[in-house]
Formats: C-alpha cells, sequence, structure tokens
C-alpha cells in the first residue's frame, strides 16, 4: 500500500515527530542547525504574530519548522560514532520522505494514535531513509 501525502500533511507529522521524538538522543544523535537560520526563524514566527493576538509561546519545534520553511537545513549529528550518521535535511525531504514511513506507523500518525515510537520512526525514516536504530 502505498499512501500519498500533502506537503501540510508531511509537515504537520514531522512536526509531531520533532515534538515527541525524545527517542533519538537515546542513539547518541541530536538536532543541529545554524545559529543564523534558527534566529532568523524564531524571529520570523515572533513578527508574524498579530497585534492583539492572545499570548502564544513559541516552541523550539515550531522555531525547527520554520527553518525548514524559510529554505534552511536541519541536521542530526553523529554524536557517539564515527559520524556515521550525520544526516542534513530541507523542507523537501520532509515532503518526500515522511510517506515513505512504514505503514503501521504512518498509519498511527494520521489516526493521531501516535507515540514516542511513531515519532521515532517517522524522524528516522526522514533522516536516514530506513529504520536504522530500534
Amino acid at each position: 500500500m502505498e499512501i500519498k501525502l500533502t506537503n501540510e500533511e508531511s509537515e504537520k507529522y514531522f512536526y509531531n515527530s520533532l515534538c515527541n521524538g525524545a527517542q533519538i538522543s537515546y542513539y547518541g544523535l541530536t538536532i543541529d542547525y545554524t545559529k543564523k537560520a534558527y534566529d532568523k526563524a524564531k524571529k520570523t514566527l515572533q513578527d508574524s504574530r498579530k497585534f492583539g493576538e492572545e499570548d502564544t509561546s513559541i516552541c523550539f519545534e515550531d522555531v525547527l519548522m520554520q527553518v525548514l520553511r524559510q529554505g534552511d537545513k536541519l541536521k542530526v549529528v553523529d554524536n557517539e560514532g564515527e559520524g556515521d550518521y550525520t544526516r542534513s535535511i530541507t523542507i523537501k525531504e520532509v515532503h518526500e520522505r515522511v510517506q515513505k514511513t512504514p505503514i503501521r506507523h504512518l498509519m498511527n500518525a494520521i489516526n493521531e494514535e501516535d507515540d514516542g515510537d511513531t515519532a521515532d520512526v517517522i524522524l528516522q525514516s526522514v533522516f536516514f531513509e530506513d529504520i536504522i536504530f530500534g
């Protein structure tokens, strides 16, 4: 079975995975970005708020998604190995690869029955195009 997602859907499931995918750190990996890209993304989000709008905080994952949307990269850095698992992605990879997540996990995300395992699998699918860990 093949599932085709819109770019918006792919971003939604990837965003949820960023929020719930703390397991990635158990593999000795961290998500990295340039300070310049992060600062620009955060400022863009702050500037996009409308005057008088209820004050909502901008979370870390919001900024990471904006980094991608503005054309910059996110990187997974392999801190424990020899860099074998260091990979960079753009928003294009998110759009192409989320839908290639193993069907069981993708359906859990679509049906809003996702958990940390689902998030982990989606993140690995996007960054590595495979399930490397776990």
